[in-house]
């Protein structure tokens, strides 16, 4: 389903998805390169902030791309491989998102909680490793989740309450009994939704404790500053994967649900350089410097 049929709304909302498609590649690509082009940055947190970016883009382009070619088109047609690939893909960049953002609070963990072993504990090896296990992880959660859709048997000319391939909205078609459905779909949800979230918080728990024992309010004030953009993008994703499925959970509509989906595939990874820009000084003067090199280049 589109976001309308009414032709006068088309010209505006390719407009609007392509505009917000742009900036969050041009926003992502931007934190990439000044992070990549300086060397002031060539640490464990910005090392994943690099991977994050690069999530968010494929996050964001499993969706928009297709959406837009639909606006063209004016069909909203998908084949059977396509809508499977779509999902896998949404699927992988959405949990390396979902588990990047836990390996950045338990780098904030170490790094405020045992800041004289921060450097021996996030070697460039170990946070390798961090970043391979989160993509593997990723992969097993879109494979297995691809397996279940694979053995529906009653999936022609159906119509998805959505503008993309919806896993949700796919796993409900499977015509494997109820029971079964729940428990795969409770299983996934627990082990790429619940235990992240569980390490955020815990995490986040140790770094607050440990903040709250600074005696100065300027020391205080540094530490949270260095959670601050974190935060803020942990908030911001979590919220609205949240009021995606809590619309889902209470039967809203189509529309509803849309709009929901919208602003947690497109907006969120549209507004994540923005918030690592404006609240990181570091980021400012490396982009800064990045347009130096490229205006005097």
């Amino acid at each position: 389903m589109g976001f309308s049929e009414d032709p006068e709304l088309q010209p505006p909302l390719l407009g609007l998805f392509l505009s917000m498609y742009l900036v969050t590649v041009l926003g992502n690509l931007l934190i990439i390169l000044a992070v990549t082009s300086d060397s002031h940055l060539h640490t464990p947190m910005y090392f994943f902030l690099c991977n994050l970016s690069l999530a968010d883009m494929g996050f964001t382009s499993t969706t928009v791309p297709k959406m837009i070619v639909d606006i063209l088109t004016h069909s909203t047609a998908i084949s059977y491989a396509g809508c499977l690939t779509q999902m896998s893909l949404f699927l992988l960049f959405g949990c390396m998102d979902d588990l990047l953002l836990t390996v950045m609070a338990y780098d904030r963990f170490v790094a405020i909680c045992h800041p004289l072993h921060y450097q021996v504990i996030m070697n460039p090896r170990r946070c390798g490793f961090l970043v391979s296990l989160s993509f593997v992880t990723s992969l097993l959660d879109s494979f297995t989740q691809t397996l279940m859709v694979l053995g529906i048997t009653c999936f022609k000319r159906v119509e998805i309450s959505n503008f993309f391939c919806d896993p949700s909205q796919l796993l409900n078609l499977t015509c494997a009994d109820a029971f079964t459905h729940d428990m795969a779909n409770y299983f996934i949800g627990i082990i790429f939704g619940v235990f992240p979230m569980s390490g955020i918080f815990y995490s986040y728990y140790k770094v607050v404790s440990s903040i709250l024992k600074v005696p100065s309010a300027g020391g205080r004030y540094k530490a949270f500053s260095t959670c601050g953009s974190h935060l803020t993008v942990v908030c911001l994703f979590y919220g609205t994967a949240l009021g995606v499925y809590l619309s889902s959970a209470l039967s809203l509509s189509p529309r509803s649900c849309s709009a929901a989906s919208l602003v947690y595939t497109v907006v969120t990874p549209m507004l994540n350089p923005f918030i690592y820009s404006l609240k990181n000084r570091d980021i400012k003067r490396a982009l800064q410097r990045l347009s130096i090199k490229t205006v005097s280049s």
